[in-house]
């Protein structure tokens, strides 16, 4: 298993961005090179974390000329420990403006260590029209490059690369969507009065879709900056995907409108990001633990599930918080004033006697054959496992089910240093956890032309670590077989519980892409199951 806290993280990237964290600046002299900073790892002095500095400008050398750059440092703190830094500046050249941001973050899952960089690069009009983006996400084994360019019809021309393939598509472009200089523009106008409100859409380069945004400035406080107590103006950021929960962010501004302090809870952890020295924020972090806090408490032990036939959970959201769990095949939903929810999961049993290919017209199902940049079941090495996981088998609950089996085996080396990694890089790794055996279940079921997707939610587990009885984050695959949807986990396959049972809560499907765990962000920590119902086969 695995959380995806780190989704919740970039978010406040894009929050930053939201209430125009930057100073008005004039526009610089044209940039024809990149600035690269080298994060040293040597531990600040105490006086730097107590007189933080949020903004210094550092020279950008290029062959041809150099110039300033206004660079800001913050420091990215979890349960009040640093566990990385994030880097952000802003260049007029022009016609363009060109915002970067970067990402360091270290977490330790199981004892294990993890560092994730996100780099983002966005390049708009002076006015805050977008043109385009690039983001390089390196999650460990995986590195994935996304780059959009937004068209003269309006329509968005993206390029995947990872595992050394490229895939290009073309998408619309979220009517009104706003990226980091639309978004500053739009905070400046506003402005800072008590009491405004507004709504805006927030494009996130490492989702490639909009988020919903409602924006809320409320009173001035006396905020601590690390040390140094200054008063700033409270502005709350509710960003969301309709059915998929949103992250509620406190972020703190000074009168120039630059951030200084945001606050955020996300999975059940309280996130911070800090404006301070640049000594600080590359310095050393804390070694933060995940695993053991990312998991809700079981009323009750959970034995035998492979004989369970359904089991009910009754759930009861926390104060403010607002639950969504998805009715599917396997589950169905009763919803409550006061938004408790009655959850029945009852797994589906594939029927014999259907064939594959798929040939049905269901656009869900059509839609989980493709080919996408975590799933890529168009290459050469996913479609060779697959013929081995399916031999000769025409039957279609037959083939999903040893495709299960065979990821379960595949997949030798069950371990959580993988940050996150595609089919293709499983196959060749053979290494992973939860979202590993899942992303190559569903690409192996698409390959041989059984529609799959890649399910996030929680799954429950007797003892991980130090956790006895509890849901924690998982994800896991199901195919469509005879116009049902049927659980596989080749994860909990491999460690001989059997695969998918009525111990799962499915939070949310796709193909395994980021923005798919966005339920799992925003439901984590925000609910308790008071009672647990079980019925035997």
């Amino acid at each position: 298993m695995k959380d995806k806290c780190l989704l919740g993280i970039c978010f406040l990237l894009v929050v930053i961005n939201v209430v125009g964290c930057r100073k008005k600046s004039t526009p610089s002299s044209p940039q024809s090179g990149e600035q690269t900073e080298v994060a040293t790892q040597a531990e600040p002095d105490k006086t730097v974390a107590e007189k933080p500095l949020p903004k210094e400008t550092v020279p950008a050398i290029d062959v041809a000329e150099a110039h300033e750059e206004e660079t800001e440092y913050f420091a990215v703190f979890m349960e009040g420990k640093k566990v990385g830094y994030a880097i952000q500046s802003r260049v007029v050249d022009g016609d363009k403006v060109t915002t970067s941001d970067e990402l360091s973050l270290t977490l330790n899952r199981a004892g294990i260590s993890l560092s994730v960089t996100v780099n983002t690069k966005i390049v708009e009009t002076p006015d805050g029209k977008p043109l385009g983006f690039e983001c390089i996400q390196d999650m460990g084994l995986m590195k994935v490059e996304v780059s959009g360019t937004i068209q003269p019809d309006g329509k968005l021309a993206l390029i995947n690369r990872s595992a050394g393939a490229e895939q290009k598509s073309i998408v619309e472009w979220p009517s009104g969507a706003l990226m980091a200089e639309g978004l500053r523009l739009l905070g400046e106008e506003k402005g800072l009065q008590e009491g405004t409100e507004y709504s805006c859409r927030v494009f996130d380069p490492t989702m490639t879709r909009a988020l919903d945004a409602k924006i809320s400035v409320g009173t001035k406080e006396q905020v601590d900056l690390l040390g140094r107590v200054v008063t700033l103006t409270e502005v709350t950021i509710r960003q969301g995907i309709p059915g998929m929960g949103e992250i509620t962010t406190r972020s703190y501004l000074d009168e120039d409108y630059s951030l200084q302090k945001s606050v955020s809870p996300v999975m059940g952890f309280t996130l911070e990001i800090v404006a301070c020295s640049k000594e600080f924020a590359l310095g050393k972090n804390d070694i933060v633990e995940l695993v053991d806090k990312m998991f809700i408490d079981s009323p009750v032990p959970l034995d035998d599930l492979g004989s369970t036939e359904s089991v009910v959970y009754h759930l009861d959201p926390l104060p403010e918080a607002k639950l969504t769990i998805p009715p599917n095949d396997n589950q169905q939903v009763q919803q409550f004033d006061g938004g408790k929810l009655i959850l029945t999961v009852k797994p589906v049993v594939a029927p014999l006697g259907v064939t594959f290919p798929y040939r049905g017209d269901n656009e869900a199902a059509l839609k989980a054959l493709e080919p996408t940049p975590f799933v890529q079941s168009e290459q050469k090495v996913i479609i060779d496992l697959a013929r081995r996981a399916v031999g000769s088998t025409k039957d279609a609950a037959e083939a999903v089910s040893k495709i299960e089996a065979f990821v379960a085996d595949y997949i030798d080396d069950k371990n959580l240093s993988v940050g996150y990694a595609s089919a293709v890089e499983v196959a060749e790794s053979r290494q992973g956890d939860c979202t590993e055996h899942a992303v190559l279940a569903a690409a192996l079921c698409r390959a041989v032309g059984i529609p799959a997707q890649v399910v996030s939610g929680l799954a429950y587990v007797d003892q991980w670590g130090t956790v006895v009885n509890g849901f924690g984050g998982h994800a896991w695959t199901q195919a469509y077989v005879g116009e049902k949807w049927i659980g596989l986990d080749a994860a909990f396959k491999g460690t001989g519980r059997g695969g998918y049972d009525a111990g799962h809560i499915a939070l949310a499907s796709g193909n395994g892409d980021p923005g798919d765990f966005f339920s799992l962000v925003t439901s984590m920590g925000q609910f308790e199951i008071d009672r647990i119902e079980v019925k035997k086969k």
